[in-house]
């Protein structure tokens, strides 16, 4: 927002529409923490009976804000950018231009260093793509910086198209953040975490065998559910003991977890496909005669 505030007194000083872009996507940048920061003071919010899993989700909802208003920032500064390329105008002012862009550029990789840090030490998704939305705009700063040299050279018509460009970043940005945000809104989540939650189940001793995983952020908060076997000797309390072992051992590895869901079978009646689906009885009997063999009743 400080970085915006410098820049807007030198587009009225010196009508650069690349600059003016530039400037109102700084203002975007800004109003996107808005959401984030309700988003955040929601999530603080202890589940209710009607949020049992709590408030996380309203950060993915505030994502798909964050998206709209990147979207809006790059309809405005292509509007500018296009009308301005239809009607040329001439620029004044440059060396302010040159250091309005540098401010810019300086202001923007600040912020995006310290959003992407706090968004990977979190787990959470919109604030990382923020942070990228954030250093890209570190970038459409140096080019309005190229499109000031332009104009100084003698080529004011670099100006609009700089600011063209700069409508095409913020697209760009656009596509990839919707992609990080709508994954996790639908449950999507990376596949190196499912197969690394998996790895850690299994390799606490007593586990036979991990059948079913679910894995699924909400907010940058991870839940699993997991389906694990043991020794159908074992006693109710030794596979409680087990499966708490195995909890223990992933918020070890995972500091964004936040709720697990370990359910317990006999291995000889595990995975989903042994819990009393008709359909699955012939299954579940040929499963049984397999591992008798291995642990006789």
């Amino acid at each position: 927002m400080v970085t915006a505030i410098l820049q807007i007194f030198i587009v009225y000083l010196s009508g650069s529409v690349a600059l003016l872009a530039d400037t109102i996507h700084n203002f975007g940048d800004a109003s996107t923490a808005i959401p984030l920061a309700i988003a955040f003071s929601l999530a603080r919010r202890k589940p209710s009976k009607r949020f049992s899993y709590g408030y996380g989700r309203v950060e993915d909802l505030a994502g798909v804000i964050i998206i709209l208003l990147i979207l809006f920032s790059a309809a405005v500064a292509g509007y500018e950018s296009l009308t301005r390329f239809l009607d040329p105008r001439p620029v004044g002012h440059l060396q302010a231009v040159a250091l309005a862009a540098i401010i810019g550029c300086i202001g923007n990789e600040v912020v995006a260093e310290f959003r992407m840090k706090v968004g990977k030490e979190i787990g959470s998704a919109a604030l990382i793509a923020d942070g990228y939305h954030a250093r890209i705009d570190g970038f459409t700063s140096l080019a309005v910086l190229i499109g000031a040299i332009g104009v100084w050279s003698g080529y004011p018509i670099l100006d609009p198209l700089i600011g063209m460009l700069i409508t095409i970043a913020i697209l760009k940005i656009v596509l990839d953040s919707s992609k990080l945000v709508f994954t996790r809104l639908l449950d999507g989540v990376e596949p190196e975490v499912l197969d690394k939650v998996k790895d850690i189940a299994e390799s606490v001793e007593g586990i036979c065998e991990v059948t079913d995983i679910r894995v699924r952020w909400i907010g940058h908060r991870l839940h699993a559910e997991i389906n694990a076997s043991v020794d159908p000797s074992l006693s109710v309390e030794e596979g409680h003991e087990i499966a708490n072992a195995v909890r223990e051992k992933l918020l070890e590895n995972f500091s964004y977890l936040s709720g697990t869901t370990i359910h317990v079978d006999p291995v000889t009646a595990s995975g989903e496909c042994c819990h009393c689906v008709p359909e699955n009885l012939e299954k579940r009997k040929g499963k049984q005669k397999r591992i008798l063999s291995v642990y006789p009743s």
